[in-house]
């Protein structure tokens, strides 16, 4: 069915013309006004019935229509004195049928100030246009070098030594350790020391993130793909980091059925967004990193074989901490020194017997642990010098200052739990309620409140470990 242009009522038209325009004139070659709105009419001191058909050079102060008219060159964002101060005007020719036949003239500003106001608005958002801008490329960049890695116990330099020699190969790079070892911290500096350290660094933590938005995280999706979509589509952290770097932070944790999407991305060099249909090339080095045990979960199903083995073309294995004692101090004060801006404090120091604790403890939560503990200390501190009543209070009893050998390990966790059970005989449901609510209060002590790094501790999934939290009130 053909639809014919409908006519707009006059009536329409002015008030299109009012709401589109705040102030406008309308003159035709002789400068005479043949139309003039109650807005400009306002502005100038009279009325519409009093100014049509008028020379406009008589109601208008200062004013250049009735040149522009003549002229048909259009003038914009001109000066106008009037009423004392100056206002902001543009000039349109008008050419009808390729005739010039009079003039347009709108107010933009009706003075300086307004003007000012509205540069300053402008200026405003593109300061914080540049800013966020600012801020995004700043997060894309790697911020640790091999450098800021500290330690010198043997079996850390052999494994800095090989993240050092491979940072220069395109190969994947698979990092396993234990939470809070710092795997994250060797991909950032692998990056930096790379041919790729000039162009992104994209992080992303594959536990962090509901499985329904990780395909769209990773791949993008265009306009329209599903209700809620962003206007315009939105690039995945493929294409954000293409020409860089993508680290797969806890890939051990990413499900079966986004594992077969990135095998194809990586084997195809090009991802397909959601709802799109054109493919896209996409150059990027992985860097993936678990603390589960991912030839374990090959062995059981919930991890896929081959893209194992496109993962792990390098593997790094980063050694706990409670295997670096000789690192210990170092890193206390390397993180001492890391706290004290934080705190605005100087010269805080660990006396010699909070650094023999520190080396006999078996820190679960590794270098996070120990950070936490530091803080923790920082906390409560007057002087400069931390000691042992500083510590938190599992730190300060003396089953914290037990060997490694089975017996003591043995002995140690009697004591915690005769602690923890009552010596009141109560029904077995009571009781192993009783150790499980205290071991989720103990990893999330260890894990400064991190839920998902307490659920990690204790080798939980983080639903279950949610509805535990849940059912004991922890929160």
């Amino acid at each position: 069915m053909n639809l014919g242009m409908v006519e707009i009522p006059n009536n329409w038209l002015e008030e299109i013309i009012n709401l589109s325009a705040e102030r406008i004139v309308v003159v035709n070659r002789e400068g005479i006004i043949c139309y003039i709105n109650s807005a400009y009419c306002d502005f100038i001191g009279t009325t519409v019935e009093s100014a049509l058909g008028k020379p406009v050079q008589d109601v208008i102060e200062n004013t250049r229509m009735h040149i522009v008219a003549k002229t048909g060159q259009k003038e914009l964002a001109a000066l106008q004195p009037i009423h004392g101060t100056e206002m902001i005007a543009n000039r349109y020719p008008l050419i009808v049928n390729g005739e010039l036949v009079g003039a347009l003239g709108t107010v933009i500003f009706r003075n300086p100030d307004e003007l000012r106001l509205y540069k300053n608005k402008i200026e405003h958002l593109a300061e914080e246009l540049n800013f966020y801008k600012a801020k995004a490329e700043k997060e894309m960049k790697s911020k640790y070098r091999f450098d800021d890695l500290i330690g010198v116990s043997p079996s850390f330099l052999t494994v800095k030594k090989l993240a050092e020699r491979i940072s220069g190969s395109q190969s994947s790079v698979f990092i396993k350790g234990e939470s809070g070892t710092g795997k994250e911290l060797f991909a950032h500096a692998i990056h930096n020391s790379s041919l790729r350290a000039s162009h992104p660094f994209v992080p992303i933590n594959c536990a962090s993130i509901p499985e329904h938005l990780l395909e769209s995280e990773l791949f993008g999706y265009e306009d329209g793909a599903f209700t809620g979509a962003k206007k315009g589509g939105k690039k995945g952290l493929f294409q954000l980091a293409h020409n860089g770097t993508l680290f797969l932070d806890e890939i051990g944790d990413m499900p079966l059925s986004m594992q077969s999407k990135l095998l194809r991305a990586l084997q195809e060099k090009e991802i397909h967004r959601i709802g799109g249909h054109k493919s896209i090339p996409v150059d990027v080095r992985i860097i993936s990193a678990t603390h589960r045990n991912l030839e374990k979960m090959v062995d059981e199903g919930t991890f896929r074989q081959d893209l194992y083995y496109r993962l792990n073309v390098v593997k790094i294995e980063i050694p706990p901490l409670r295997e670096r004692k000789d690192d210990i101090e170092l890193l206390s004060i390397k993180l001492l020194e890391k706290l004290e801006k934080k705190f605005y404090r100087k010269g805080i120091q660990l006396s010699s017997r909070v650094i023999e604790r520190l080396q006999r403890h078996k820190w679960l939560g590794n270098i996070r642990e120990l950070e936490n503990v530091l803080e923790r200390a920082i906390n409560v501190l007057n002087g400069n010098k931390i000691e042992l009543i500083h510590l938190p209070l599992y730190l300060q009893e003396p089953a914290a200052e037990t060997n490694h050998n089975q017996h003591n390990d043995t002995n140690t966790q009697t004591n915690h739990l005769a602690a923890i059970i009552p010596l009141t005989p109560k029904p077995l449901k009571e009781i192993v309620a009783t150790v499980e609510k205290q071991a989720i209060l103990n990893a999330l002590a260890v894990a400064n409140g991190n839920k998902l790094e307490a659920a990690k501790i204790l080798e939980v999934g983080k639903t279950s470990f949610y509805e535990k939290c849940k059912l004991y009130q922890i929160k």
